[in-house]
Protein backbone atom coordinates (compact mmCIF):
# COMPACT_ATOMS: atom_id res chain seq x y z
CA UNK A 1 0.00 0.00 0.00
CA UNK A 2 1.47 3.45 -0.67
CA UNK A 3 0.95 7.08 -0.11
CA UNK A 4 1.05 9.46 -2.89
CA UNK A 5 2.41 13.02 -2.39
CA UNK A 6 2.35 16.43 -4.25
CA UNK A 7 5.78 17.84 -3.27
CA UNK A 8 8.20 20.39 -3.48
CA UNK A 9 12.15 20.47 -2.93
CA UNK A 10 13.50 22.84 -0.47
CA UNK A 11 16.08 23.13 2.31
CA UNK A 12 15.92 23.06 5.97
CA UNK A 13 16.27 26.50 8.30
CA UNK A 14 15.75 26.01 11.54
CA UNK A 15 13.04 24.05 14.26
CA UNK A 16 10.92 26.88 16.19
CA UNK A 17 9.47 23.71 18.41
CA UNK A 18 7.95 20.42 17.90
CA UNK A 19 5.46 20.78 15.15
CA UNK A 20 6.61 24.15 13.44
CA UNK A 21 10.08 25.00 11.76
CA UNK A 22 10.83 27.22 8.74
CA UNK A 23 12.81 26.21 5.21
CA UNK A 24 13.71 27.92 2.10
CA UNK A 25 12.29 27.20 -1.24
CA UNK A 26 13.70 29.07 -4.15
CA UNK A 27 15.75 31.27 -1.84
CA UNK A 28 12.56 32.05 0.18
CA UNK A 29 12.05 31.14 3.79
CA UNK A 30 8.41 29.93 4.39
CA UNK A 31 7.17 28.45 7.29
CA UNK A 32 6.79 24.45 7.48
CA UNK A 33 5.12 22.35 9.64
CA UNK A 34 6.78 19.41 11.02
CA UNK A 35 4.59 16.01 11.79
CA UNK A 36 6.81 14.53 13.51
CA UNK A 37 7.42 14.65 17.69
CA UNK A 38 10.55 12.66 17.79
CA UNK A 39 14.13 14.75 18.02
CA UNK A 40 15.12 13.71 14.18
CA UNK A 41 18.59 16.03 15.13
CA UNK A 42 20.60 13.70 12.92
CA UNK A 43 17.98 14.63 9.93
CA UNK A 44 16.60 18.39 10.61
CA UNK A 45 20.28 20.37 10.36
CA UNK A 46 20.34 23.56 8.99
CA UNK A 47 20.97 23.45 4.83
CA UNK A 48 19.32 19.68 4.92
CA UNK A 49 17.59 19.44 1.49
CA UNK A 50 13.71 18.69 2.33
CA UNK A 51 10.35 17.75 0.51
CA UNK A 52 7.74 19.24 1.24
CA UNK A 53 4.23 18.29 0.89
CA UNK A 54 1.82 21.53 -0.39
CA UNK A 55 -1.47 21.28 1.40
CA UNK A 56 -3.84 23.94 0.79
CA UNK A 57 -6.11 24.63 3.65
CA UNK A 58 -7.88 27.66 4.98
CA UNK A 59 -7.60 26.20 8.47
CA UNK A 60 -3.78 25.25 8.38
CA UNK A 61 -1.23 28.43 9.34
CA UNK A 62 0.95 27.05 6.03
CA UNK A 63 0.60 25.18 3.31
CA UNK A 64 4.18 23.46 3.69
CA UNK A 65 4.67 20.15 5.60
CA UNK A 66 7.47 18.71 6.09
CA UNK A 67 7.56 15.07 4.98
CA UNK A 68 10.51 13.75 3.92
CA UNK A 69 14.59 14.70 4.45
CA UNK A 70 17.69 13.30 2.72
CA UNK A 71 20.48 11.90 4.57
CA UNK A 72 23.11 11.81 2.23
CA UNK A 73 21.65 9.70 -0.99
CA UNK A 74 19.16 8.20 1.66
CA UNK A 75 15.70 9.61 1.61
CA UNK A 76 13.59 9.06 4.77
CA UNK A 77 9.79 9.64 5.35
CA UNK A 78 9.05 11.66 8.56
CA UNK A 79 5.69 11.87 8.38
CA UNK A 80 4.64 10.28 11.48
CA UNK A 81 0.99 9.76 10.26
CA UNK A 82 2.36 7.89 7.25
CA UNK A 83 2.87 4.69 9.34
CA UNK A 84 -0.80 4.14 10.45
CA UNK A 85 -2.09 4.28 7.14
CA UNK A 86 -0.01 2.34 5.50
CA UNK A 87 0.15 -0.39 7.37
CA UNK A 88 -3.83 -0.49 7.96
CA UNK A 89 -4.24 -0.75 4.09
CA UNK A 90 -1.48 -3.67 3.39
CA UNK A 91 -3.48 -5.07 6.93
CA UNK A 92 -6.57 -5.01 4.62
CA UNK A 93 -4.95 -6.09 1.43
CA UNK A 94 -3.62 -8.91 3.17
CA UNK A 95 -0.03 -7.73 2.66
CA UNK A 96 1.39 -8.71 5.49
CA UNK A 97 1.92 -12.27 5.61
CA UNK A 98 2.64 -12.87 9.45
CA UNK A 99 -0.54 -10.92 10.02
CA UNK A 100 -2.58 -12.96 7.55
CA UNK A 101 -6.66 -12.48 6.74
CA UNK A 102 -8.75 -10.20 8.76
CA UNK A 103 -12.57 -9.42 8.14
CA UNK A 104 -12.66 -6.83 10.73
CA UNK A 105 -10.59 -3.95 11.04
CA UNK A 106 -10.78 -0.96 13.20
CA UNK A 107 -8.67 1.84 14.58
CA UNK A 108 -7.72 3.67 17.49
CA UNK A 109 -8.96 0.87 19.88
CA UNK A 110 -8.92 1.42 23.58
CA UNK A 111 -7.52 -1.19 25.71
CA UNK A 112 -6.48 -0.52 29.91
CA UNK A 113 -4.58 2.74 29.60
CA UNK A 114 -3.60 2.79 25.17
CA UNK A 115 -4.85 3.08 22.56
CA UNK A 116 -3.57 1.06 20.33
CA UNK A 117 -3.37 1.87 16.81
CA UNK A 118 -5.48 -1.51 14.70
CA UNK A 119 -8.01 -4.02 16.31
CA UNK A 120 -8.29 -7.00 13.83
CA UNK A 121 -10.81 -10.05 14.09
CA UNK A 122 -11.70 -12.65 11.60
CA UNK A 123 -14.93 -12.45 11.73
CA UNK A 124 -17.08 -9.67 13.71
CA UNK A 125 -18.05 -12.02 16.36
CA UNK A 126 -14.93 -13.81 16.82
CA UNK A 127 -13.54 -14.24 20.88
CA UNK A 128 -10.18 -13.25 22.01
CA UNK A 129 -8.61 -16.14 20.21
CA UNK A 130 -9.22 -14.84 16.85
CA UNK A 131 -8.92 -10.96 17.80
CA UNK A 132 -5.58 -9.50 17.30
CA UNK A 133 -4.48 -5.79 18.78
CA UNK A 134 -1.39 -4.27 16.89
CA UNK A 135 0.29 -1.04 17.75
CA UNK A 136 2.74 0.64 15.01
CA UNK A 137 6.03 2.73 15.35
CA UNK A 138 7.19 4.85 12.76
CA UNK A 139 10.79 4.57 12.16
CA UNK A 140 13.22 7.20 11.12
CA UNK A 141 16.75 6.69 12.77
CA UNK A 142 19.05 4.86 11.22
CA UNK A 143 22.79 4.15 11.82
CA UNK A 144 25.23 2.26 9.42
CA UNK A 145 22.43 0.90 7.46
CA UNK A 146 20.69 -0.61 10.81
CA UNK A 147 16.92 1.01 11.49
CA UNK A 148 16.50 1.87 15.46
CA UNK A 149 13.28 2.92 17.93
CA UNK A 150 13.03 5.45 19.29
CA UNK A 151 14.93 8.66 18.88
CA UNK A 152 14.01 9.66 22.10
CA UNK A 153 12.84 8.57 25.27
CA UNK A 154 9.40 7.19 25.29
CA UNK A 155 7.63 6.39 28.67
CA UNK A 156 4.15 6.22 26.46
CA UNK A 157 5.85 3.40 23.97
CA UNK A 158 6.79 1.72 26.40
CA UNK A 159 3.37 1.44 28.23
CA UNK A 160 1.78 0.04 24.73
CA UNK A 161 4.25 -2.82 25.14
CA UNK A 162 3.62 -3.49 28.19
CA UNK A 163 -0.19 -3.88 27.75
CA UNK A 164 0.07 -5.57 24.43
CA UNK A 165 1.63 -8.08 26.67
CA UNK A 166 -1.22 -8.09 28.91
CA UNK A 167 -3.66 -8.72 26.15
CA UNK A 168 -1.89 -11.26 24.74
CA UNK A 169 -2.21 -13.19 28.37
CA UNK A 170 -5.67 -12.26 28.56
CA UNK A 171 -6.02 -14.53 25.41
CA UNK A 172 -5.47 -11.84 22.41
CA UNK A 173 -3.16 -12.29 19.79
CA UNK A 174 -0.86 -8.94 19.92
CA UNK A 175 1.42 -7.48 17.53
CA UNK A 176 3.91 -3.98 17.22
CA UNK A 177 5.23 -3.36 13.69
CA UNK A 178 7.92 -0.94 13.09
CA UNK A 179 7.65 0.09 9.94
CA UNK A 180 11.11 1.80 8.52
CA UNK A 181 10.38 4.70 6.73
CA UNK A 182 13.18 4.18 4.57
CA UNK A 183 15.23 1.59 2.19
CA UNK A 184 18.00 -0.68 2.39
CA UNK A 185 18.49 -1.47 6.02
CA UNK A 186 20.35 -4.11 7.17
CA UNK A 187 17.89 -4.66 10.46
CA UNK A 188 15.76 -3.32 13.25
CA UNK A 189 17.00 -3.31 16.84
CA UNK A 190 15.42 -1.21 19.39
CA UNK A 191 17.53 1.91 20.43
CA UNK A 192 18.67 0.25 23.97
CA UNK A 193 21.39 3.49 24.68
CA UNK A 194 18.53 6.13 23.96
CA UNK A 195 15.69 4.33 26.04
CA UNK A 196 16.78 0.96 27.86
CA UNK A 197 13.15 1.07 29.84
CA UNK A 198 11.62 0.80 26.12
CA UNK A 199 14.56 -1.84 25.19
CA UNK A 200 13.23 -3.89 28.28
CA UNK A 201 9.15 -3.12 27.55
CA UNK A 202 9.89 -4.73 24.30
CA UNK A 203 11.54 -7.93 25.10
CA UNK A 204 9.23 -8.58 27.92
CA UNK A 205 6.16 -7.97 25.34
CA UNK A 206 8.25 -10.27 22.98
CA UNK A 207 8.83 -13.22 25.92
CA UNK A 208 5.27 -13.13 26.86
CA UNK A 209 4.15 -13.62 22.80
CA UNK A 210 3.94 -10.55 21.62
CA UNK A 211 5.17 -10.46 18.03
CA UNK A 212 7.53 -8.24 17.01
CA UNK A 213 7.36 -7.06 12.90
CA UNK A 214 9.69 -4.58 11.13
CA UNK A 215 9.01 -3.95 7.32
CA UNK A 216 10.58 -1.21 5.56
CA UNK A 217 9.64 1.56 2.64
CA UNK A 218 10.11 2.46 -0.83
CA UNK A 219 10.61 6.10 -0.58
CA UNK A 220 10.51 8.69 -3.00
CA UNK A 221 10.16 12.47 -3.64
CA UNK A 222 6.25 11.13 -4.71
CA UNK A 223 4.96 8.69 -2.56
CA UNK A 224 5.90 5.81 0.08
CA UNK A 225 5.02 2.32 -0.40
CA UNK A 226 5.42 -0.70 1.76
CA UNK A 227 7.76 -2.86 0.72
CA UNK A 228 9.62 -6.17 2.47
CA UNK A 229 10.11 -7.48 5.92
CA UNK A 230 13.24 -6.68 7.97
CA UNK A 231 14.91 -8.79 10.04
CA UNK A 232 14.58 -7.74 13.54
CA UNK A 233 17.47 -8.17 16.27
CA UNK A 234 16.32 -7.72 19.64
Amino acid sequence: MKIIYKTVDGRFVDRLNRFEGIAEINGREVPVHIPNTGRCRELLFKGARVILEIRESKTRKTPYELIMVYKGDRLISIDSQAPNKIVEEAVRGGLIEEIGSYEYVKREVSYQNSRFDLFLKKHEESGKSESCYIEVKGVTLEEDGVAMFPDAPTERGARHLKELADARKEGYRAAVIFLVQMENIKYFTPNKLMDVGFYEALAYAHSEGVEVLSYNCRVSEKEIVIDERVEVVL
